[in-house]
């Protein structure tokens, strides 16, 4: 409903305003550096989310070392082939 989403605008927009920007950033820069250096992601996330970074932040930082996942087109699918 309208309340709820408007709730949970509201509490983000908080969050967002009341957390420690520079550590934020700081734990998103580990997230990306240590995916460009091929390490253990999951230290670098938990320290991410305990400073407030967002899921979407988060994921962003990874998209910009790797992209964004794209289901590989497969022409021997049979369902495809149909459309061959």
């Amino acid at each position: 409903d309208e309340a709820g989403a408007a709730a949970q605008v509201a509490a983000l927009k908080r969050v967002r305003a009341e957390r420690d920007a520079g550590a934020v950033a700081r734990a998103l820069e580990r997230v990306e550096s240590d995916a460009r250096a091929g390490r253990n992601l999951m230290p670098a996330i938990v320290d991410a989310v305990k400073a407030y970074a967002s899921v979407g932040e988060i994921s962003e930082r990874m998209v910009g070392v790797w992209g964004r996942y794209a289901e590989p087109v497969r022409f021997d699918d049979p369902d495809l082939a149909a459309l061959a």
